[in-house]
């Protein structure tokens, strides 16, 4: 006979006010992610403030987006092995760091290191979602997941508004002292409210590992990242992208002969797994066209085919999507108990799909622009709200935060491809004026398609996820028990 205490995972802990713990978990989300989309109201003033060139300054915005993506996979597993809490104490301190020192920042190179500290805050929400999965009583663990898990998009959604008052208002350099703020309150209300918990993996961890898998996303992302300004067929683009995917390849053959992975490729590959990581990359693409697309056809002059709105009344037509998110995360808590994530991942990508066909079939204004990227961000609630779920059903107790982490990357992964192949659309079809190129019409529409395509793309693979199935080697009483809290 087995017993629930036999069924529970070895690091639950239950705290006694557990809505402190999840709005802790959310609001450190949100302040990491709002990292993403701090600099997007003076990105093209940096070269002008900082006295540079613009390939220098747009690693500004590059070392953010390569740090995450690394470090979102390896804090996951440094999280498994010496504690969820105490790792995520460590990248809010990191994140804090990098807000001071981009603050403090007059020229280009102390803000690349500041930014890039930043970037290791990314972290804090696959440990997070894990976090939630050690201390929450089966019956709040939806909604929960859901919430801290859409922080992903919240953040930047709601970042854009507050940047674009600050940069308004008051000298560049106070959105980093607004960031530091943000991560000082979130890194005290961890260390008063989360609890310690305790580490589930054990053994060494895997330097070489992570150090393959930092040179074969660095190579990948840069290639993605900066092949528009550098040309897709010149020697820099095709050099990362031949040493990330080469990188990449050696990583994956070294880490099937470890005994204990930075992220474990053999669970990795179990079907559950899999689909929901590919279906993560193509949600992940759809949520984040809208994101460019929307914000450049808000502001462009009227007579250029666009919305002619400012830049804080355009980022207040887009903060109601994220609004949407946090407000999906309960409903989707409530749906995910009575019909599972599965359907719930692919009613999140057909709704993406409907919003991405309305505004392609319509002509936009600025209420119908509203209304349908507040429906992207209902569907990008849902979807986001079941891949945690899927991913921790089909992984064993000690892999919460490897594959988590991994998860999360996916996602970015598929944001990062959208922003290169969205520029690429729009600059194609630019159209020159008297003031400069501007994107046209046509360019606008086939990047909507794009948008429309990957959430129809996401609802297939999420379709095609199998029932998980523990494997043979683990223990049946602990996957039954996880299964059943999930």
């Amino acid at each position: 006979m087995v017993t629930t205490a036999t069924m529970e995972p070895p690091s639950v802990y239950r705290p006694a006010r557990p809505g402190l713990v999840i709005a802790v978990l959310a609001f450190a989300g949100m302040s990491a992610s709002f990292m993403q989309t701090i600099l997007i109201p003076i990105q093209g003033k940096l070269p002008e403030l900082l006295g540079a060139g613009r390939d220098d300054t747009a690693w500004v915005i590059t070392v953010t987006l390569l740090v995450s993506a690394i470090c979102t996979p390896v804090s996951g597993k440094l999280g498994d092995m010496y504690g969820k809490r105490r790792i995520a104490v460590v990248l809010l301190s990191l994140l804090i760091t990098g807000s001071l020192i981009c603050g403090l920042s007059p020229t280009v190179v102390p803000l690349i290191i500041g930014r890039a500290l930043q970037g290791t805050g990314m972290g804090v929400i696959p440990l997070g979602i894990s976090i939630l999965r050690d201390t929450l009583p089966k019956e709040r663990l939806g909604s929960a997941i859901a919430l801290v898990s859409a922080t992903l998009g919240v953040g930047g959604a709601l970042g854009l508004p507050i940047s674009a008052l600050v940069t308004e208002h008051f000298d560049w350099h106070v959105l980093f002292w607004v960031a530091a703020c943000l991560g000082g309150l979130a890194l005290t209300l961890y260390l008063l409210l989360v609890p310690a918990g305790s580490a589930t993996a054990h053994g060494r961890f895997d330097v070489i590992g992570t150090v393959g898998l930092a040179i074969g996303l660095t190579g990948l992302l840069l290639a993605v990242s900066r092949g528009n300004e550098w040309g897709w067929t010149s020697a820099p683009t095709i050099s990362w992208m031949g040493t990330g995917i080469i990188a990449l390849l050696l990583w994956g053959w070294f880490e099937l002969r470890r005994t204990n992975p930075l992220v474990d490729l053999r669970v990795s590959a179990r079907g559950t797994v899999l689909m929901t990581n590919l279906a993560s990359i193509a949600m992940g693409f759809a949520l984040f066209s809208s994101s460019i697309v929307f914000p450049q056809l808000l502001q462009l002059p009227e007579a250029a085919g666009g919305l002619g709105l400012h830049l804080l009344n355009a980022s207040l037509i887009l903060m109601p999507s994220g609004l949407a998110m946090l407000a999906m995360s309960p409903i989707a808590g409530r749906i995910e108990r009575q019909i599972g994530p599965k359907p719930l991942l692919i009613a999140g990508a057909v709704i993406i799909a409907l919003a991405y066909l309305a505004a392609v079939l319509l002509d936009l204004t600025i209420w119908l622009v509203l209304g349908i990227n507040t429906g992207i961000g209902v569907g990008i609630g849902l979807g986001y709200a079941a891949m945690p779920t899927l991913i921790m059903q089909a992984v064993p107790v000690n892999e919460t935060g490897a594959a988590n982490g991994l998860n999360t990357l996916m996602r970015a992964l598929g944001t990062s491809i959208a922003a290169a192949a969205i520029a690429a659309v729009l600059a194609n079809s630019a159209t020159k004026t008297a003031t400069g190129s501007m994107p046209s019409e046509t360019g606008f529409e086939l990047a909507l398609i794009f948008g429309l395509v990957a959430a129809a793309v996401c609802a297939v693979l999420a379709a095609l996820i199998p029932k998980p199935k523990p494997a043979p080697h683990e223990d049946p009483a602990l996957a039954e028990g996880v299964l059943g809290a999930l």
